[in-house]
């Protein structure tokens, strides 16, 4: 990957902050992949297509340290789950074994397999080598008639965020385009089927499974996902939906923003989590294919799910009403997570950005006002300060935040991609509400801030010898 390649990624025209004077995402910077390398965020971004054999041609600690990291969950086949590596060692380094490996690997993947595709993940130590993965995948492609996608985005390039964008621009370059969809089936209520694109969503714990159905009574079809519970074909028809929607703009903004260049194909961004923000998506769908009886069916549709989640999340309105949050996430998190917690009566008092972009940081501006306290510091220390200081009740964050909160015998509920919840949707609403609900309310709390029997007795016994003396 040249430089210029990786600088253009950074200055991503889609984005509203590069039109300012001071353009473009920070560069990387040493230190900036401790968070997780650019390795570690193309395969955030591609593992959950769930028909493709995913190799990681690298030594064996670069799969072990990244596979199976997202609680990403798909429907039928699970492939997807299986890590596959070329395990290289350094004898295969010094001997220059290594893309012959790489050539059986591919091979040993399509026999033992037979994947819809092989997609190759480059690692520091193949990109500092030298390896021509793209010939190597090339020649594979050929040989075994599958195709073969070499998705260079070695961990030392950058952030997280950047291996993403990468991953984006081996499915453009590669696969997006590369075939015609089928022909939509028929709807049962016989109205007009729309095909649509969802980019960022990855169906965390089966969370879209909650949204999924509201499309298909629309007769929206779900054309192309990046990623959650995606096919390798409908990855390659993207290029053929009639609206995209963004769910995490940080990550795969330049695959929608292309879609759009070259295929005139709209896209918005927009959340599913929380009863309002849903209800604005499932509009924001409408508008843009522009039916009139659409509008009309998504106004019907928004109206009936409404109601019932409005009833269903009322006893638990009742029990969260004015409890404090401090949220510390990132991405599109970092402010649907903040209207979804508003619409439950509660005070968010501070989030974090680290991983938002600009927009993400004006939509938190929009929801909490201009004073929102926005932290980029995640350090145990700088949490439980802010905890203590603005009072909170509850800390939601990321699973590696769930040992500072437990020390400190604080609540505690895990929002990424870890969990075991799902949130999405209207029904995904009461699931968020009833975990807060028994996270706050959990007797473990005033047992473990209470001091144990012993030290009580120890306690006493000092005051007592204290008063006998004097």
């Amino acid at each position: 990957m040249k430089a210029s390649e990786i600088q253009a990624l950074l200055d991503e025209p889609a984005c509203r902050h590069n039109h300012k004077e001071k353009s473009g995402c920070a560069r990387p910077r040493p230190g900036a992949a401790a968070g997780g390398c650019a390795f570690d965020g193309a395969q955030i971004a591609l593992l959950p297509i769930a028909d493709v054999a995913h190799i990681v041609h690298g030594p064996i600690a670069c799969s072990g340290n990244s596979w199976d990291n997202r609680g990403a969950r798909a429907s039928g086949t699970a492939l997807y789950r299986i890590g596959m590596t070329t395990d290289l060692s350094e004898t295969d380094i010094v001997m220059g074994r290594s893309e012959k490996r790489l050539f059986h690997a591919i091979k040993q993947a399509v026999a033992h397999y037979h994947p819809a595709a092989v997609f190759v993940y480059a690692t520091c130590v193949t990109a500092l080598i030298g390896d021509d993965m793209e010939s190597v995948c090339k020649a594979a492609t050929a040989r075994w008639g599958v195709p073969v996608i070499p998705v260079d985005a070695a961990g030392f390039y950058g952030t997280k965020n950047l291996g993403n964008r990468l991953a984006g621009e081996a499915m453009f370059k590669y696969v997006i385009g590369t075939a015609e969809p089928q022909a939509a089936r028929a709807h049962p209520a016989r109205i007009p089927t729309y095909d649509v694109n969802l980019i960022g969503e990855y169906n965390i714990a089966g969370e879209f499974w909650n949204v999924a159905p509201l499309f298909d009574e629309l007769g929206l079809r779900i054309l192309g996902k990046l990623s959650g519970d995606a096919r390798f074909h409908e990855v390659q028809t993207m290029h053929r939906a009639r609206v995209t929607m963004v769910v995490c703009a940080k990550a795969l903004l330049n695959v929608a923003r292309k879609l759009q260049e070259d295929y005139d194909i709209p896209f918005f961004e927009g959340s599913f989590y929380g009863v309002q923000d849903t209800s604005n998506a499932l509009r924001d769908f409408a508008r843009m294919i522009g039916d009139a009886d659409l509008m009309a069916r998504t106004e019907s549709l928004i109206a009936r799910e409404e109601a019932k989640a409005n009833a269903a999340l009322q006893p638990w309105r009742e029990r969260l009403h004015g409890k404090r949050v401090l949220l510390y996430t990132g991405g599109v998190k970092s402010w649907s997570i903040v209207s979804a917690l508003q619409d439950l009566g509660m005070k968010v008092v501070a989030t974090g950005t680290k991983k938002s972009t600009q927009e993400d940081k004006a939509r938190i501006r929009e929801l909490m006002g201009d004073d929102a306290r926005m932290m980029d510091d995640g350090s145990p220390k700088a949490l439980l300060s802010t905890y203590h200081e603005y009072r909170a009740d509850i800390l939601i964050a990321g699973g590696r935040n769930l040992y500072t909160a437990l020390k400190a015998r604080i609540p505690f509920l895990d929002i990424n991609q870890e969990r075991e919840f799902a949130y999405a949707g209207y029904c995904g609403m009461e699931e968020l509400a009833r975990q807060l609900a028994l996270s706050i309310e959990s007797p473990v709390w005033q047992a473990v801030r209470t001091p144990a029997p012993w030290a009580r007795q120890n306690l006493v016994g000092a005051i007592l010898g204290v008063e006998a003396h004097g």
